[in-house]
């Protein structure tokens, strides 16, 4: 007698569904929430302070440097604009040591390269989706597409992203801005109100 075999592959369905949850991402506004967590306020304006100081009171430049700097690290570097932060401060201080040292930076030229896939498909196929659309729908899609490309340019490190990352990394970009205008504005008010105090402290004497 011949025995058959009890085993049978998995399903489609359950490995459709593992394949869903392991790629599974929170949605962008929770990732965004966590720039008003409390925790993150402190952090931010640790490191806020620790690169301020590290300027010595230098030009306005210098101060939003430090500022965006301190903003990446409190990302961990865990998104493409706090990458790109943390990378362009790099390449500014090998400049400021090559100078200092007398040497020469040698400037690579640069390839034109390919726009992101999104953008490729769109002009690719062009033509061909755009036939049936009258002027109004040409219009409205070619504005969609400035719009992303100038926000692209706004975000870091962002501009060859397609639309969906893009604006994933655009709502964290500008919840991490929220709170980093929200701590620097708390941290002008602290350093108002103690001058305050020093010229009362002055005058009394």
């Amino acid at each position: 007698m011949i025995s058959s075999s009890s085993s049978s592959p998995p399903s489609s369905s359950s490995a459709a569904a593992a394949s869903r949850s392991s790629s599974n991402k929170p949605p962008p506004q929770q990732q965004a929430s966590k720039w008003r967590s409390g925790t993150q306020h402190k952090i931010y304006g640790r490191r806020l302070l620790d690169a301020l100081r590290a300027t010595d009171g230098g030009q306005p430049r210098a101060v939003k440097a430090a500022a965006d700097s301190a903003l990446a690290l409190t990302a961990r570097g865990q998104t493409r604009w706090s990458r790109a932060i943390l990378l362009a401060g790099a390449a500014c201080s090998r400049r400021r040591v090559l100078v200092k040292a007398g040497g020469k930076i040698r400037r690579r030229h640069r390839r034109p390269q390919k726009a992101s896939s999104c953008f490729a498909a769109a002009a690719a196929a062009g033509d061909e989706s755009l036939k049936g659309m009258g002027k109004e729908g040409k219009a409205g899609s070619s504005q969609v597409q400035e719009r992303l490309r100038v926000l692209g340019r706004l975000v870091p490190g962002c501009r060859k992203l397609p639309a969906p990352d893009l604006l994933e990394e655009a709502v964290d970009y500008v919840a991490a801005l929220q709170m980093q205008v929200n701590t620097m504005r708390a941290l002008a008010d602290a350093l108002a109100a103690a001058q305050l105090n020093d010229d009362g402290d002055a005058g009394a004497d």
